[in-house]
């Protein structure tokens, strides 16, 4: 038996598991982030240098997500969560860094929350597409 390395849809699979592991490193990055503030206000000040310096790292991996879920076959609802989570994360700088008569800031937690519920469902969605289960296999194991 040969296995040919150079066919589209092997190609197609690693592209996909490798944009999955980038989406899930996003979401874990997310997860240290509310820990890191949590830490901040409950426990040590200290942690919210920590905070910052994350999404400083992270935040790089969205660009380069966005750009990937258009260079592999990907369902459309997995595009538009991308760009999502592109538009939360700038709307997550802008309030924090502009400064307004309507003081903007009291929307950074609520954003954060959706950023967080967003790159989770992102994770499931492209976790379905990377690794579909055979109906088949599922009716089987119930009966």
């Amino acid at each position: 038996m040969t296995i040919n390395l150079s066919s589209p849809m092997q190609t197609t699979n690693w592209r996909q598991l490798g944009f999955y592991a980038l989406a899930l490193l996003f979401n874990l990055c997310l997860i240290a982030q509310v820990l890191t503030v949590g830490l901040a206000y409950f426990y040590n000040p200290e942690w919210w240098n920590i905070h910052v310096l994350l999404v400083r790292g992270y935040s790089i991996l969205v660009p380069i997500m966005l750009l990937w879920v258009f260079i592999s076959p990907f369902p459309q609802r997995v595009r538009k969560l991308v760009i999502s989570t592109l538009v939360l994360l700038g709307l997550q700088f802008i309030t924090i860094h502009l400064k307004s008569p309507l003081n903007i800031s009291v929307l950074h937690p609520l954003i954060g929350f959706s950023l967080f519920n967003i790159s989770t469902t992102l994770v499931h969605r492209v976790q379905h597409v990377v690794f579909p289960k055979d109906v088949e296999t599922d009716i089987n194991q119930i009966l």
